[in-house]
Parts: structure tokens; sequence; C-alpha cells
């Protein structure tokens, strides 16, 4: 196991990884059953998960028009506190938690998942893989705005705050996109800005820890992956290391965002 330095009061809040393949039938009372036992050192908790799928309908020089709605339901299984949830929909295989330590934990639950689903069938192929870290910086420090987000983060996510602040024009939020192209099938986005409140819902399914809402910087770093031609077999080897691939960078990139200032004085203290 690669040594990483894990800090006691790290900023992510979410982080979920998706498996996308193409649409499988859906799950009987048997085999989500067997799921369930499978994954219950992890999550032994099962519940019925809902997306709402629209369709839309444009005719040429007409808005968009909703002309129906239908209501998938899919085993979602969660862990006894409420912070890791593994759901099984028609279409993907999703992991997601608000408690991350360590990707060697995360990933263990993913091979155990992958495993599991291979064994119950009826998935032809994988489309997509993504993985998504969401960070919510939080400082106790009034200059934790517009430029001030200088001393925590590296100054080149803060673009022309400066700029404004010197004609008179105070910062109240900022975003920006950055995709970054790993390889011929790989690809890191980063979103980041500042913002006030929350990134992850407080009230959501999962639950989080909820610092007071303020203002807090973004860092939204997604790496996934795509095949560039045809559908590859839903195999196990393959998905972990190309999840091992896709987690690579995320680490690395995230390090040089932050000061260590930031490091010091807020990640390496314990609440």
């Amino acid at each position: 196991m690669e040594e990483r330095e894990v800090y006691p009061n790290a900023p992510v809040v979410l982080v979920a990884l998706e498996i996308r393949h193409p649409t499988a039938g859906s799950l009987s009372v048997a085999e989500r059953g067997a799921i369930k036992r499978r994954l219950t050192r992890h999550v032994p908790i099962m519940r019925m998960g809902r997306m709402q799928q629209l369709t839309l309908l444009q005719a040429v020089g007409e808005p968009v028009s909703l002309t129906g709605s239908q209501t998938h339901e899919f085993p979602r299984y969660f862990s006894r506190d409420n912070t890791m949830a593994v759901s099984i929909r028609d279409d993907a295989v999703v992991v997601e938690t608000t408690r991350y330590e360590r990707w060697e934990q995360l990933r263990t639950v993913l091979a155990d998942l992958i495993e599991v689903r291979q064994e119950i069938g009826g998935v032809d192929g994988v489309e997509r893989i993504g993985l998504r870290y969401v960070d919510e910086i939080r400082v106790a420090n009034e200059q934790a705005s517009g430029s001030g987000w200088a001393s925590w983060v590296d100054p080149a996510l803060l673009g022309p705050a400066q700029l404004g602040e010197e004609l008179g024009l105070a910062v109240a939020e900022s975003q920006g996109i950055m995709v970054f192209t790993q390889s011929a099938d790989r690809t890191v986005v980063l979103r980041y800005g500042a913002r006030e409140g929350y990134a992850v819902n407080p009230g959501g399914d999962l639950r989080r820890s909820t610092p007071s809402p303020g203002p807090y910087f973004l860092l939204d770093i997604d790496s996934f992956w795509a095949p560039g031609e045809g559908t590859p077999e839903f195999d196990r080897k393959l998905l972990l290391e190309t999840c091992d691939a896709l987690h690579a960078p995320v680490r690395s990139l995230f390090e040089r965002l932050i000061t260590e200032r930031l490091r010091e004085e807020v990640f390496r203290r314990g609440d």
C-alpha cells in the first residue's frame, strides 16, 4: 500500500464511483437478496432508490417540450451509519461515501460489488467509468474570500479576483472549469470556485458532517474513462485496473492546488 498522509480534518465531503454499462434487466427479489448477503459487511441495510427519466421532444424551430416521464426503482444498500451507499441500477453500479479515508478501503467495496454483479450476470459490457471527489475547503478566517483565498489555494484558481478588487468589485462567488486529457480514453475535469453554503446537500440520503453554512472553496475533481471504440467486457480485472488509473492523478492534482499553510493550519488539525 502506498503511504499517503491521511489528514485528520480533510475537506472531502463526497466520493462517488460509477461504472456505467448497457441497460440490463431489472434484478429479481432473489438477486437483490443475494447481493445484500454478499455486501453485508459493508452495506447491510437495503432500501429502494428511485430515479426519474424525462422524455423531451424538440421539433425544428420549436422549443423543447416534455412529453413524458418514467420512474425507475433500483436497490440501494447503505452502511449502518448512512455514510456509504451502493446502488445497482439497470445501467450502472455506483459506490458513494461521505466518510472517505483511503482509496484502498473504497476499492475493497468496489471489488466485492463487481464480483457479485458479475455472478448475477446480465451485464454485456462497460461504457464509462467515473471517479469523483468533491471537496469543501473551509477556513476560520475572514480573509477567505476573493483574493484572500490565495493563502489557502493556488492563486491560479482565483482568476481575476485581485483585478476586480482593485476596481472596487467584491467577489461574491466564482466558478471555473478545466478539462485535462490524460490519454485517448481518460479525462480529468476540475471544477473550482469560491462558494457559499454547501456543495453536497446535508439533507440527502447520505449523512455528512454539517459545519455552519458559509464561505468555502470548491474543488470538484471528476476523473473518467470511456472506451474509444467498442464496448469492453464487464471484467473485474479490467475494471479495477481502470479505476486505479483514474484514481492516480486525483491526489496529485489536489495536493498541487492547495498551500502548505492550508495543510498545516487546517487539514492536519483534528476537530
